[in-house]
């Protein structure tokens, strides 16, 4: 009896170690597939977005090309949770908040100043090989956009 219940202790603590760690398929290291994404003129393209997990925080870098044609590196930290945590490195944003609506699905708003500037929901396939980041919101001149930007995990 006494190896029954040490054994079901033992695997529930495996499954419940599993459960925690189970990976996030949000992480990772994502590529522009530019031939599949429609990115308007004139808006900031990500051409190179990693993704990281460290006790509890999420760390997300971006790489890619500003309204000018500049390179841009953008940083972001905070948890999937909703709340507004600084970015730095974007000329348009100087806060973010996601949510995590489901295992493959967050939300997004970027705000400059308190002010709501984008939107958007990121969706991880099922496969998990590719995800799809769709954005709207206003450039800093004025003009609104939508933009649907298709990532190829690597």
């Amino acid at each position: 009896m006494k190896t029954k219940i040490i054994g079901l202790t033992l695997a529930f603590c495996f499954f419940g170690w599993a459960a925690c760690f189970a990976a996030d398929p949000q992480m990772g290291t994502w590529k522009l597939n530019e031939s599949k994404s429609k990115i308007t003129p004139g808006t900031t393209k990500n051409t190179h977005v990693v993704y990281s997990s460290m006790l509890g925080q999420v760390k997300i870098k971006s790489d890619g090309i500003d309204p000018s044609g500049k390179p841009i590196h953008v940083e972001w930290s905070g948890k999937f949770d909703g709340k507004d945590y600084p970015v730095t490195g974007d000329p348009n944003s100087d806060s973010r908040s996601y949510t995590k609506v489901n295992e493959r699905t967050l939300t997004t708003a970027n705000k400059k100043n308190g002010k709501v500037t984008v939107t958007g929901q990121i969706v991880v396939s099922p496969d998990g090989k590719s995800r799809t980041v769709n954005l709207t919101g206003t450039t800093p001149k004025g003009k609104k956009f939508k933009n649907v930007a298709v990532y190829d995990k690597q």
